[in-house]
């Protein structure tokens, strides 16, 4: 078929390992230079300029310049939301990167998926929404409730200031760790700032997780109560030890 939208050329993009691995590192939401995304390519800078701009052109990056740095960002939210969904996808096939180490439990608990919360305590947040009555599921189909809309606003979220913006409020993303969606869209954003904005959380230097303060963590949990697979795996297997 020689009409219609060119797909071949954008998995040309993405399909690149230095490119793929320098569009990951985009993934939390940050704006990086071409030094810090040559090295989470694994290639020289001047590689790395070489594919930027071949990933700008395509429409994947924008750049920006502040003084003598350039840095660089997701053109925008439908590219992380690309991003996502192709995550999401393999990691439903089993095409999987393992690279042991100590970050990855923390990554797997709780990590920033582009501008909003995922990981097991993504999954946790959604599911406790929805048991809750504050988010109607259907399917992949998410929708705030009205006792949704009563309880986030009590809690501190412009949810009428988040439906005056062009992005949907609640969006299905599926979490590629626990195989199951988490929440995002402008509320998922939402959400995850005010844990930031709170003290809650914070972001492990350069790393995509999140590390919860004490208080924070005993917060989010009181505040989303119902728990995943995963925490319950964790659990067990703690009180095995005892």
């Amino acid at each position: 078929m020689k009409e219609g939208p060119d797909i071949a050329q954008i998995g040309a993009l993405i399909g690149d390992p230095a490119r793929a691995n320098m569009l990951t590192a985009l993934m939390d939401g940050r704006a990086l230079t071409a030094t810090e995304l040559a090295a989470a390519g694994g290639i020289t800078v001047q590689t790395a300029s070489t594919h930027l701009s071949k990933l700008e052109a395509g429409g994947l990056l924008t750049q920006r310049k502040q003084g003598r740095h350039r840095y660089f960002t997701l053109a925008d939210d439908s590219v992380g939301k690309l991003l996502e969904s192709i995550m999401g996808f393999a990691a439903t096939r089993g095409h999987l990167r393992h690279r042991p180490g100590p970050k990855e439990p923390a990554l797997r608990k709780a990590r920033i998926c582009y501008d909003h919360l995922a990981g097991d305590y993504g999954v946790r947040m959604l599911d406790s929404l929805i048991a809750a009555g504050a988010i109607s599921a259907v399917d992949e189909s998410l929708r705030l409730t009205e006792r949704g809309e009563t309880h986030l606003t009590s809690i501190g979220i412009d949810v009428t200031g988040l439906r005056s913006t062009r992005r949907p409020l609640c969006r299905s993303c599926l979490d590629w760790s626990e195989r199951r969606a988490h929440l995002a869209g402008s509320l998922g954003k939402a959400l995850l700032s005010s844990f930031f904005d709170k003290g809650w959380a914070r972001r492990i230097d350069d790393s995509r997780s999140i590390l919860f303060t004490s208080e924070g963590e005993r917060r989010f949990l009181a505040l989303f109560p119902l728990a995943t697979r995963q925490t319950d795996k964790a659990r067990d297997h703690a009180n095995a030890g005892m």
